[in-house]
């Protein structure tokens, strides 16, 4: 396999990949770092939720708050530090619900979905940058209401759809 791109957040190989019955079959793979997909909850169960603009889509989408795994992170640790970043609240407790992988028919993305409670304000002059390319904005909702966003169209990402079903 030879990687034919590379970018910050993924690579693509291109190359033979023998499968399990002996054949030799030309593949493209994208490589990806594990993801954390964060359900943050408030005391009264009302769900934090960003809309951020999606240069793919060109538009602006209600997701839940999410992001990479760095190197030599555990997943817990990004999903605390994620949850301080997008939302700007860390958890008192976090709960790992499941792992999925959202297309494996050529890539290797594993999104780990979190629950995340006690949730506090980040302090103003705490050291929680969003990335470069991050822009979006912080609203809590009901989860009834996000299960009506999902039903209305409103709610169009996948990830965040399926984790609505997860509470």
């Amino acid at each position: 396999m030879a990687t034919v791109f590379s970018c910050r957040t993924f690579s693509v190989d291109v190359g033979l990949h023998r499968y399990p019955d002996g054949r030799d079959v030309e593949v493209a793979l994208v490589q990806h770092a594990p993801a954390v997909v964060l359900i943050p909850l408030t005391d009264t169960g009302a769900l934090i939720l960003v809309r951020q603009y999606r240069p793919s889509v060109r538009r602006a989408l209600w997701e839940l708050p999410a992001g990479g795994v760095g190197p030599n992170e555990s997943p817990d640790a990004a999903a605390i530090r994620e949850c301080a970043e997008e939302a700007r609240y860390l958890p008192g407790k976090v709960e790992h619900l499941c792992s999925l992988h959202p297309a494996p028919g050529f890539c290797n993305e594993l999104l780990l979905f979190y629950r995340l409670t006690e949730l506090r304000p980040v302090a103003h002059d705490a050291d929680y940058a969003r990335d470069d390319d991050e822009s979006m904005d912080v609203h809590v909702v009901s989860l009834a209401e996000a299960r009506a966003m999902v039903a209305r169209g409103d709610i169009i990402d996948l990830k965040t759809a399926y984790a609505l079903t997860l509470i």
